[in-house]
């Protein structure tokens, strides 16, 4: 764990060290390597848990995800070179510092094995991405996008810091092996109700639930492209974790609390499909995108089937590089034309080819084309609620269909038809940015062939 979180904090003195000409080659060859070096932690093993200790531990629930936040660090780096190009050095290093810090606060939010320690990572990443977002973001907007986020996350979380300080009152110990042990008691109090709820709302918000949802938009459209890829790929994920390692450690939770929940992740996932058919601004229609699919995980985490939590795992990690990957192609566009607006950035296909290529692709896996893991994903989650109740199949083949209609609108507005005569003369793409495609494409073609890496069983 160590020879993770140690390098991952030495990429700190490296960047305020470096030579201002070799800031991003070094900061970036520096994180690939830790990315590469944290592929060890997908090997499988026979016990539930891998470097134990104390305080952190590492299980196939958290392992794909680690090496997800690992894996993004320098794609992050890599992304922001041309947004902060004419900016001067102490800004870059500022810059770079607030990526990197966040960082070890969400290796230890995934590893962790004490749920104190848990609460304080899951926090702590807020700060790093505030900074992001209202020091770099690019409208005046940015500051309400700022305090939006800010007031979500704190007003949610402190029912979850309550409910964790009674639990543990209740059991004597916040240790997740030592909880696992404690067997719950199966009264339905009013107090065990109301802290299984206050447990839970904190990653509803976090995920986010559809109708706690309205700061995500606002903060994906403002947010500069590092801080976009970093709240899609891996904040949205610490909400479906958390759900994950709360709801199996709680008292089992009464079907009257199900269904709310449940109702409102997949009428959600309805709802904000059909947002995205009528968006005008690209990144918006993509972060809207986002609380569709993840609607779908919060439904897959609720009921705790085995099949349920292996599809909404192997949902995060698709969707983490997908979104990632649209974000990026977004940023493309946007810097060649300074617009999100899709009816003034169309018809593009023609003077950028290849980038048409990986919007091809990233559209391809986002609607969830077979042999993707999207797919897969999406279709073990429905057979997993159809199972739980037929009348789910209405929603989530409704939401899937709109999925497939909205990613379509998407490619077609933003690469065929005629291109507007002001945007003739557009930079051509360069190796950087293709280089950034591949690295987000080969992982989700790789893991079509051994899916199970990532499924959060025990292979």
């Amino acid at each position: 764990m160590l020879k993770i979180i140690i390098p991952t904090i030495m990429l700190l003195p490296l960047t305020l060290l470096s030579p201002p000409k070799f800031i991003w080659t070094n900061t970036t060859t520096h994180s690939l390597l830790i990315a590469t070096l944290s592929l060890q932690w997908l090997t499988p093993t026979y016990f539930p848990h891998k470097h134990l200790n104390q305080w952190s531990g590492i299980d196939q629930l958290s392992s794909p995800l680690l090496v997800l936040s690992c894996w993004l660090l320098p794609l992050m780096i890599m992304a922001s070179q041309n947004h902060l190009h004419h900016e001067p050095l102490p800004r870059k290093q500022m810059f770079i510092a607030a990526l990197i810090m966040v960082q070890p606060f969400i290796i230890l939010a995934f590893s962790t094995t004490e749920l104190m320690l848990f609460y304080i990572a899951f926090e702590a990443t807020l700060i790093p991405t505030l900074i992001l977002i209202t020091r770099w973001g690019n409208q005046p907007e940015r500051l309400t996008a700022g305090i939006y986020l800010l007031f979500y996350t704190l007003i949610s979380s402190l029912p979850l810091l309550i409910a964790i300080l009674h639990l543990h009152g209740q059991t004597g110990t916040l240790n997740l092996p030592m909880l696992k042990l404690t067997h719950p008691t199966l009264a339905n109090t009013w107090a065990n109700l109301l802290s299984n709820l206050a447990l839970l709302t904190a990653f509803m918000v976090k995920a986010p639930l559809y109708g706690l949802h309205l700061w995500l938009p606002k903060a994906h459209v403002e947010a500069p492209i590092a801080g976009s890829m970093l709240l899609a790929a891996l904040l949205l994920k610490l909400g479906g974790y958390g759900i994950m390692r709360i709801t199996l450690l709680m008292t089992p939770m009464p079907e009257y609390l199900c269904y709310p929940f449940i109702t409102l992740a997949l009428w959600g996932a309805l709802m904000t499909s059909s947002i995205c058919l009528r968006q005008t601004d690209l990144k918006s229609l993509i972060a809207y995108s986002s609380v569709s699919h993840m609607g779908l995980v919060i439904a897959a985490t609720i009921i705790q089937t085995h099949w349920a939590l292996a599809g909404a795992m192997i949902l995060m990690i698709s969707h983490g590089l997908t979104s990632s990957m649209l974000f990026c192609l977004a940023n493309t566009n946007y810097e060649r034309t300074h617009s999100r607006i899709l009816i003034l950035t169309r018809g593009l296909q023609p003077i950028l080819p290849l980038m048409a290529t990986w919007w091809l692709l990233a559209s391809l896996t986002n609607m969830a084309l077979p042999p993707t893991t999207n797919l897969m994903a999406e279709l073990t989650i429905m057979t997993a609620l159809f199972n739980w109740s037929p009348l789910t199949i209405i929603l989530t083949g409704t939401a899937s269909f709109l999925t497939a209609s909205y990613t379509l609108f998407m490619f077609l507005t933003t690469q065929r038809g005629m291109t507007p005569p002001y945007i003739t003369s557009t930079p051509t793409s360069n190796t950087r940015e293709h280089l950034l495609m591949i690295l987000h494409i080969t992982p989700l073609l790789l893991l079509i062939l051994k899916p199970e890496l990532i499924s959060g069983i025990p292979s």
